[in-house]
């Protein structure tokens, strides 16, 4: 049995990734909790980015990453799933969710979040972690790591050691 089958795994996607690094610290994320990566194009960088590369380290081989070109593809791709949508525009907290194997988490890009397109018809999915006033936002790679780390807690960190 390969260690990553005992996972129960969560979906970690990035809407539009503009920042080499911060999708190289996900990819060690999702290596250390057994989470599935999925890039929505277009990509702010190459996957081949040396940045992206240090940043992800020699994790590359524990991760399975799959691309798409819109996000309507990868939802249309798993219409029975959950889709948790982060933005700072959601009333509720990410920790007030029930997180189950196999939903998805989806973040946008680090200049602007999920566009409108994304989030108008899904508001009952809406999620956003607490900050005082005036904070826009956390690195992309903390929120996606805070929000991962509260649905492994909720999972019994179940396969983690």
């Amino acid at each position: 049995m390969n260690k990553l089958d005992a996972v129960v795994m969560l979906n970690i996607v990035l809407v539009e990734p503009e920042i080499p690094q911060n999708t190289g610290n996900i990819v060690r994320t999702c290596a250390a909790t057994g989470s599935k990566l999925h890039l929505v194009k277009p990509l702010g960088f190459s996957v081949e980015d040396k940045y992206l590369k240090r940043a992800g380290l020699d994790y590359w081989h524990m991760t399975e990453i799959a691309y798409y070109d819109s996000f309507q593809e990868l939802a249309g791709k798993f219409p029975e799933n959950n889709f948790y949508l982060s933005t700072t525009k959601a009333k509720r907290f990410y920790s007030h969710v029930s997180y189950h194997p196999d939903d998805f988490i989806v973040f946008g890009k680090e200049t602007k979040g999920l566009s409108w397109d994304i989030l108008t018809g899904r508001e009952e999915n809406w999620i956003r972690i607490p900050m005082l006033p005036g904070a826009r936002s956390l690195n992309l790679a903390n929120s996606v790591s805070v929000v991962v780390y509260e649905g492994m807690r909720q999972l019994e960190y179940q396969g983690l050691v």
